[in-house]
């Protein structure tokens, strides 16, 4: 593995943190490194990282929000 890779998986925690739960990928690594953009997009996927499980996140906090709030208005 080159040492681009390896000073960016260790600046990233979230990509250490997959790589250390599922260690087959450090095979994938060494024979292809333009691979760390797919497993870049798995960790996002599996922390719930991306824009989409944000947004989700946020709307659930909304309705909490407002659903207690029609609550203390009854």
């Amino acid at each position: 593995m080159n040492l681009y890779t390896i000073n960016y998986i260790k600046s990233n925690e979230h990509i250490y943190s997959f790589l250390r739960e599922d260690s087959s990928w450090y095979k994938v690594l060494n024979r292809d490194p333009s691979a760390l953009k797919k497993i870049e997009e798995l960790a996002k996927e599996r922390y719930k990282l991306r824009l989409s499980d944000r947004l989700e996140k946020l709307s659930g906090n909304i309705n909490l929000i407002s659903s207690f709030i029609e609550m203390l208005k009854d």
